[in-house]
């Protein structure tokens, strides 16, 4: 094809040609016959091809064409994605004809359009701030362009600023009646999350399409807004407008991101008893949904959907589908979907180590992962991104395996791909769990070098660390520094000081948070009860408790009891605890239980820990702690026993005691120490330490009694068999 065209150029150029009057003789006919190689090239996909013609544009009379340029502008980025190439040929007309170029909008548009469909929307601004210094005024194709510039542009900070400038520009133009530029405006506004705007622009439209609809539900969905997208879908149907396909995807999608899920699905049945053609975004939503609920049978009948409305090859369906499988432990079925797909993009890959790994199967999570690891440079497009490697670090934190999480992590800086904000915030949580101080100020640092995003989220998982590892000062320190706290920074700062004992502080923080005007929900007043208990503030622990119902109409969980429970009891007000159990609105569980016998034990009341033994046996036989809790009892009273047949039931029904464990970190290691198993090599000198500070501590007088002793080493190193 190329050679023949070549040849047909050269003909069309020769003296012969020229004394026959060959149509390619005219400037018209130049320019029709390359705009014909041009769009042949670009169906092609042919880019030495391309760099041929544009070659033998240069040498001919087309080349000072602004309709060619605008023709290779678009070739160039729309197919081949070369945007300095683009940009190469719009700088080279301007130059060769300033004057007839400078005011040919299809020029200018063709370039417009090319930055922004491959999302250099700052550069596309820039060429606006050059259109309006050289008086060149956008049409009605290039405000559309301009205005998703502004929508998408980072600008550090917000970019409303920009919009409204923009928005000025539209008006003074006179294209605030355009029906393109005003539907670009509500998406421009909806882009940078004021909705408020884009209900004003949309209030005095002249005119509006179903687009125009679509347009501000989407935006409201992406907002999180989902009960304003409801109201404008309900007021679409009003003014006499009928809800489409599109229009229903941004309805479920925005009840879906705000977490409604149960609504979400009675909307897709909604959808569907109404008639709408379902389409492959709906269903993904639907199937998602199914899969943060655990929902397996509409899963399963929404995959029979997906076979018979003939979506299987829609690969964003079957990768929500492999989710829903996978956080349903439904492993086979999800391995099945993912390993029949032809194209394994990353996302699918992704899609089922994540499954895995937030259904706590992080075993068959990390098992994937290597398969991914495994595949062949030919493959080399696939390989583990920061995803994959935050899903199995992230899987293995949430199961408590924490040395195996670092260990990922350590692999994954080798491996060279930078850690996320999401990564960050799983390894913080792993030194928590390990109390690994000095690694978590590693981590720290590692944060500030790598100019990891500090999000409420890495500060977040700051604060839970060093409040875990005993240091509230660095945990205050990382509060202060905070810009962007949201209400779980200061639930983690409460809790993290009723942890530790120092309610009075937990208390302070807690004030502070209400002063400054954010609003406690349900997890503040755990963690503030849970704090008040701790520290024996049994009047502010009471006067918390009525606050949060009667100030901050929160309606007392199961949980708040417990705390409150806990708080009366830790301070010998067991009749007072015994009452609120027995008058409590809701049935009390094993929790509320076990918290009145763990006092019952603390102040050595065997009538009221038998009677609340029974409570708890009867709800929850297989719960461990409880028969130990009672057993220990009676061995504290010398009732030994009454504390073997205790022993003696929990090892007939089969329960075991897990055993004691502990950890220390010694020089960037951690060393894990298991009762009744045997200490690693060097450890011996650890236990000749102990056993020194053992008796030092009978020398000071801190010496418990022999029945506690005795206790003291059953605990540690009797388990049930």
């Amino acid at each position: 094809m190329l050679h023949s065209a070549s040849a047909n150029f050269a003909i069309a150029t020769s003296p012969l040609s020229k004394s026959k009057l060959h149509p390619l003789t005219t400037h018209n006919g130049l320019l029709d016959f390359f705009d014909h190689l041009l769009q042949q090239c670009s169906s092609g996909n042919n880019l030495k091809q391309l760099k041929q013609i544009h070659s033998q544009i240069i040498h001919t009379s087309a080349s000072t064409s602004a309709f060619l340029a605008a023709r290779l502008i678009s070739v160039y980025a729309k197919t081949f994605g070369l945007l300095k190439d683009a940009r190469h040929v719009f700088d080279s007309i301007s130059k060769l004809d300033e004057v007839n170029t400078k005011r040919n909008m299809l020029l200018w548009n063709s370039i417009l359009r090319a930055n922004v469909m491959e999302g250099e929307y700052n550069e596309a601004l820039g060429l606006y701030c050059k259109m309006r210094k050289l008086w060149v005024f956008p049409d009605g194709f290039g405000f559309p362009l301009i205005v998703k510039a502004s929508g998408n542009a980072t600008v550090g900070g917000s970019n409303y600023k920009l919009c409204t400038s923009v928005h000025c520009h539209v008006v003074q133009m006179g294209f605030q009646d355009h029906i393109h530029v005003i539907n670009e405006l509500l998406g421009m506004y909806g882009k940078i999350g004021r909705m408020d705007m884009a209900c004003q622009v949309f209030d005095t439209m002249l005119e509006r399409t179903q687009i125009s609809w679509n347009i501000m539900i989407s935006g409201f969905a992406n907002n999180f807004d989902c009960d304003n997208a409801y109201k404008m879908c309900s007021r679409m149907e009003i003014e006499g407008w009928e809800p489409n396909s599109v229009t229903w995807t941004s309805l479920l999608s925005s009840f879906c991101k705000c977490g409604h899920l149960e609504e979400t699905l009675r909307l897709y049945r909604m959808m569907r008893k109404k008639g709408i053609e379902t389409t492959a975004e709906a269903l993904a939503v639907a199937v998602s949904v199914c899969a943060d609920m655990n929902a397996f049978l509409t899963g399963e009948n929404l995959h029979a959907c997906v076979i018979k409305g003939g979506f299987c090859d829609y690969s964003f369906v079957i990768n929500s589908l492999i989710c829903m499988y996978g956080k349903n432990c439904a492993v086979k079925e999800a391995e099945i979907l993912f390993w029949d797909l032809e194209s394994k993009s990353i996302v699918s890959w992704n899609s089922l180590i994540s499954s895995f790994a937030e259904s706590g199967l992080c075993d068959e999570a990390l098992a994937v992962f290597l398969e991914l690891e495994k595949l062949d440079d030919r493959y080399a497009v696939v390989r583990p991104n920061v995803i994959s490697w935050t899903a199995v670090i992230g899987g293995f934190t949430a199961k408590g395996r924490f040395e195996e999480s670092l260990e990922l992590f350590r692999q994954m800086q080798i491996a060279k791909v930078a850690a996320n904000s999401v990564t960050i915030a799983s390894i913080l949580a792993a030194c928590a769990g390990l109390s690994a101080l000095r690694l978590g100020k590693e981590i720290q640092a590692h944060i500030t070098r790598a100019l990891i995003d500090r999000s409420a989220l890495v500060g977040n998982g700051l604060i839970n660390m060093y409040m875990k590892c005993g240091s509230p000062e660095e945990a205050n320190l990382v509060f202060e520094g905070l810009g962007n706290r949201d209400l779980f920074s200061w639930n983690t700062m409460i809790a993290g000081y009723g942890m530790l004992g120092l309610g009075d502080n937990a208390l302070k923080i807690f004030y502070q948070m209400i002063n400054i005007g954010f609003r406690p929900d349900e997890v503040t007043f755990i963690a503030i009860l849970s704090a008040c208990s701790h520290a024996g503030l049994v009047a502010e622990g009471r006067n918390l408790f009525y606050q949060m119902v009667r100030e901050f109409r929160i309606e007392p969980q199961v949980e708040h009891y417990a705390c409150k429970v806990d708080l009366l009891g830790r301070a010998g007000l067991l009749l007072e605890a015994i009452d609120i159990v027995k008058n409590m609105p809701i049935e009390p569980n094993a929790c509320v239980w076990g918290t009145l016998l763990n006092s019952s034990r603390m102040y050595k009341n065997t009538d009221v820990a038998e009677e609340t033994a029974a409570q708890i046996f009867s709800l929850e036989p297989e719960m461990t702690g409880s028969y130990m809790l009672l057993s220990n009892l009676y061995a504290a009273h010398g009732r030994w026993e009454d504390s073997a047949k205790v022993r003696h039931s929990a090892k007939t029904i089969g329960l075991k005691k897990s055993p004691g464990l502990s950890w220390i970190e010694v020089k960037k290691k951690v060393h894990s120490f298991l009762a009744g198993k045997a200490l690693e090599p060097g450890m011996e000198e650890i236990c000749r330490v102990l056993n020194g500070l053992s008796l030092q501590m009978e020398k000071k007088s801190y010496v418990i009694d022999g029945t506690r002793s005795q206790l003291a080493l059953e605990e540690e190193y009797v388990a049930y068999v």
